[in-house]
């Protein structure tokens, strides 16, 4: 735990709060944590759960909390923060600026800060609530390794991180693993929508999903081999497994599947585009 730390979140949602659960337990204690959100029942919960300071509004935090602050995390929907950056020009003066907002990229939050340019993206997902989660990073110029490396404490609090030299890969970090947890939900769906087809209930079902899908992640992840060698291991010519793969094989599957990742990047990009036209 890092004692000397100070932290302000601006936005106090589900992202937010699963990263301060992560500080509270891992890097910071909750009296360094400041949270603005307009949402008093937010903040409430907030201050329920992890004891941290909150304020309703960036204006009567400017003197007591944001001036002092290391890290200042932007944690509010992407439509939202060119307002916010406008209310934050008084008091960025050297603080670590980071942005979890989808889509908002680094440039265009700088020019909204007037030009500061000590900023370092987020793309985390989901499972960071968990503290289970894929985070993907960039960092301007101007960040110091120093504030790199507290950056990616900060995201490690709720699990696994990894840098890009090139802002543009945020956009496939988002297709891959920030959209990835829903492609998995889809494809859990789908696999208990089949077993429940088979003649088992709802929560027979689910177990065998739930279960398969666990353990076939966890395998993967400890196993030294790739995962296409895994799958072949399992995969007798002429077997069950082969049938199954045969049939996604037939229906173009796999192919569906970078189909879908490619248009995610795509969307992404054409929402920075968006974003970024203020």
């Amino acid at each position: 735990m890092q004692s000397s730390l100070r932290i302000a979140f601006i936005g106090g949602g589900n992202m937010a709060g699963a990263l301060i659960s992560g500080l509270v337990k891992n890097l910071a204690a909750p009296t360094q944590v400041h949270v603005i959100d307009l949402n008093p029942d937010s903040l409430q919960n907030l201050v329920h759960r992890y004891g941290v300071s909150t304020s309703t509004s960036i204006e009567n935090s400017l003197d007591a909390q944001l001036q002092e602050v290391d890290v200042i995390v932007l944690a509010v929907k992407p439509q939202q923060l060119h307002t916010v950056a406008a209310s934050l020009l008084p008091c960025v003066k050297n603080q670590l600026i980071l942005s979890v907002a989808a889509g908002i990229r680094a440039a265009d939050l700088s020019r909204w800060l007037g030009g500061y340019t000590k900023i370092v993206r987020a793309m985390p997902n989901t499972p960071a609530m968990i503290g289970l989660g894929m985070s993907g990073l960039y960092a301007m110029d101007a960040v110091s390794e120093q504030e790199r490396a507290l950056a990616q404490n900060i995201m490690q609090a709720v699990g696994e991180t990894l840098w890009v030299a090139q802002e543009n890969m945020i956009d496939a970090v988002t297709a891959v693993s920030g959209s990835g947890p829903a492609y998995v939900f889809y494809f859990i769906e789908a696999l208990q929508e089949a077993a429940q087809q088979l003649g088992f209930d709802a929560a027979q079902a689910r177990q065998l999903a739930l279960a398969t899908f666990n353990g076939a992640a966890q395998l993967a992840k400890q196993s030294d081999e790739t995962v296409n060698i895994l799958r072949e291991r399992v995969t007798s010519k002429g077997g069950t497994t082969y049938a199954a793969l045969c049939s996604m094989d037939a229906s173009s599957v796999k192919t569906a599947i970078h189909q879908a990742v490619q248009a995610a990047a795509q969307r992404g990009k054409e929402l920075g585009d968006e974003f970024g036209q203020n």
